[in-house]
């Protein structure tokens, strides 16, 4: 008898089945890489310091170190000071870190499987379609940046192209992610050009109209996100469900040319033996410093040309959405790198351990910041949103940091997962699995 078919989830018919479930379980709870469980600790931290300007809102402050970005004010040194840190430690390499770790989840989730038996790819895709629906609550209940679904849209695609060789699928994987960055940023010199001129009192009427017809829009919107950031809880979420319900279809449509890629990468980098060791020593210690001080460089040099000239709007969003494309890479796999050589000495460290605990919680982590920024900023809780600076934003980064490190070992002492890792597994296999430890 064979397990009877249902979309993506099946029921077990077998008692053969139901043993390699348990098999699966057993596998997953002993052979958990330190390194994957300490990179995603840092990554989801790494994550809130760039997701707290949108969080504070509104959405143009990820753009520039301004909390009034259209009243005419200068920033306080303080927070440019402040806002840049972030800009070239976080910005970008964070969600390229997480992206890879993704990549590299999907690959060891399949092998796992299969070594007990199952069918990797069919697990695999009814864990991301459950993931799928997660990030849709993730979107309507709380934050419009969800990447949930995002990830698990490009999973699903990424899975597809799990059988290709290592080679290829890396040279696809950037072909791709340059040629989509390159592509935005060549469309995207008119209108710097006109910001440039209009900076210098030298725009033509026809640059002055170009500008506008991209400024305008970002100021209606933030006007917009502050109107609505009053709402209530109930409002809100029925203003996502009338006025933007494929909000994460374009997030999607906008984002994959970088997106998969990175999972691609990550899968890559996991196949040959990036995170579990294999690697040599020597090559990893090159990409450990060669990437990452090439990632810090690129992006120092970039904010001494931005700095000067006030942050242009228009060139803040071209180089966050396409032109910092090589250092947001090269700052992904450097930190990963350096995470890799640190992992050893740092897993017998607190901190170290402290760390893979967040990682090992990072799905509940990540849903529980937007649940306490949201709170804080939004209308149904603090109201704070549009009203806290690039400086004072630190202070909520580092209150979330201590939350996630604190909750996550005391957490761990007593179950195996965290509650969201939970409900994610059991809903895959079907059945409410054991998650007391002991």
């Amino acid at each position: 008898m064979r397990p009877a078919l249902c979309g993506w989830l099946y029921l077990p018919s077998e008692p053969r089945l139901i043993q390699a479930e348990q098999n699966l379980e057993g596998a997953a709870s002993c052979a958990r890489l330190p390194t994957l469980d300490l990179i995603r600790g840092v990554a989801v931290l790494g994550i809130l310091a760039i997701n707290i300007a949108g969080f504070a809102g509104p959405m143009v402050g990820t753009l520039r170190p301004s909390v009034a970005p259209f009243e005419g004010t200068s920033p306080e040194l303080l927070d440019k000071v402040a806002w840049s840190f972030g800009f070239l430690l976080f910005e970008g390499k964070m969600r390229a870190l997480f992206t890879l770790l993704f990549g590299a989840g999907l690959v060891l989730f399949s092998q796992r499987a299969d070594a007990a038996g199952r069918d990797g790819d069919s697990l695999q895709l009814r864990r991301l379609g459950w993931l799928l629906i997660f990030g849709m609550a993730h979107y309507l209940l709380l934050w419009w940046g969800d990447i949930l679904f995002l990830y698990a849209a490009c999973g699903i695609v990424a899975l597809t192209m799990r059988s290709i060789g290592d080679r290829p699928l890396l040279w696809m994987a950037l072909a791709l992610y340059c040629g989509y960055h390159a592509w935005g940023f060549v469309s995207a010199i008119p209108t710097l050009q006109a910001e440039e001129a209009a900076r210098t009192a030298s725009a033509s009427p026809a640059q002055a109209r170009l500008l506008a017809s991209h400024v305008e829009p970002i100021r209606a919107w933030a006007a917009l996100e502050l109107r609505e950031a009053q709402f209530g809880f109930l409002e809100l979420v029925g203003t996502k469900l009338i006025e933007r319900p494929f909000w994460q279809v374009q997030m999607v449509a906008s984002s994959y040319a970088e997106t998969l890629p990175l999972i691609l990468i990550g899968m890559v980098l996991f196949r040959r033996g990036f995170f579990d060791g294999r690697l040599p020593r020597a090559r990893l210690r090159a990409l450990a410093w060669g990437c990452t001080l090439a990632a810090l460089l690129l992006t120092g040099l970039y904010l001494a040309w931005a700095w000067p000239r006030g942050f242009p709007l228009m060139a803040m969003q071209a180089a966050i959405a396409w032109g910092m494309a090589l250092p947001h890479l090269l700052g992904g796999i450097g930190y990963a790198a350096v995470l890799v050589l640190a992992t050893p000495a740092l897993a017998r460290s607190g901190l170290g351990r402290t760390l893979a605990a967040a990682g090992r919680m990072a799905f509940s982590n990540y849903i529980l910041t937007s649940l306490v920024m949201t709170t804080l900023f939004y209308g149904w809780g603090l109201g704070l949103h549009g009203r806290v600076s690039p400086a004072e934003q630190w202070l909520f980064v580092a209150g979330g940091w201590a939350l996630m490190l604190v909750w996550s070992s005391l957490w761990l002492r007593h179950f195996r997962r965290g509650p969201l890792e939970w409900l994610w597994r059991s809903l895959v296999e079907r059945r409410p699995l054991n998650n007391r430890t002991g």
